[in-house]
């Protein structure tokens, strides 16, 4: 493929995703870009030779630069080695961050506890939810003195700001994940 069809091509490409991004049709898009459907049609055909006019509108109208609309793609993608998120040890249990970037209002944690192993929560302020669901093993949950043991895919809900605990009563190793929804502040 020739260097003019390779850029027709992304060109085309690009400005298509992009408008499908954007939840708009090819009318819609003509229509902010002040060209005719039929010149978007074009543009998102590989057949167009368009315009710097054409394509300065384009840009304008998906709100890119024109070399974005232009760009090879990049990956999009950071991969995070498990060794390289944050862990902590309460109890006997270990804990580890879920996302490698912080959610405003939410802490996800993936929790592992030995056989016969034990964790304390920490009470959250007061309106935080948690979620705690089980992957493999069982886990023992202590809400406020209350016992609830959730095996592999059952999910507990609790307040967060109650006293409560995980522990491990069976004979393999637990893993479960927490995700807490903090309060919102007014």
């Amino acid at each position: 493929m020739d260097h003019d069809a390779e850029l027709a091509g992304r060109l085309a490409k690009n400005i298509k995703q992009l408008r499908e991004a954007r939840g708009l049709t090819q009318q819609q898009l003509a229509k902010l870009a002040g060209v005719p459907r039929a010149t978007w049609a074009h543009l998102e055909s590989g057949a167009a030779n368009p315009t710097l006019g054409v394509l300065h509108r384009a840009a304008a109208a998906l709100q890119v630069s024109i070399e974005e609309m232009l760009s090879a793609p990049r990956a999009t993608c950071q991969l995070y080695a498990r060794d390289a998120l944050p862990t902590r040890s309460p109890g006997q249990a270990l804990v580890r961050k879920l996302l490698p970037d912080p959610i405003p209002g939410m802490e996800m944690d993936r929790i592992e506890i030995p056989p016969g192993g034990r964790m304390t929560g920490v009470p959250h302020t007061p309106g935080t939810r948690e979620y705690l669901t089980c992957e493999s093993g069982e886990l023992q949950l202590v809400v406020s003195g209350e016992r609830f043991t959730l095996g592999a895919g059952d999910v507990a809900v609790f307040r967060g700001d109650q006293r409560h605990s995980y522990n491990n009563p069976g004979k393999q190793q637990a893993v479960g994940y927490s995700v807490v929804v903090l309060a919102r502040v007014l």
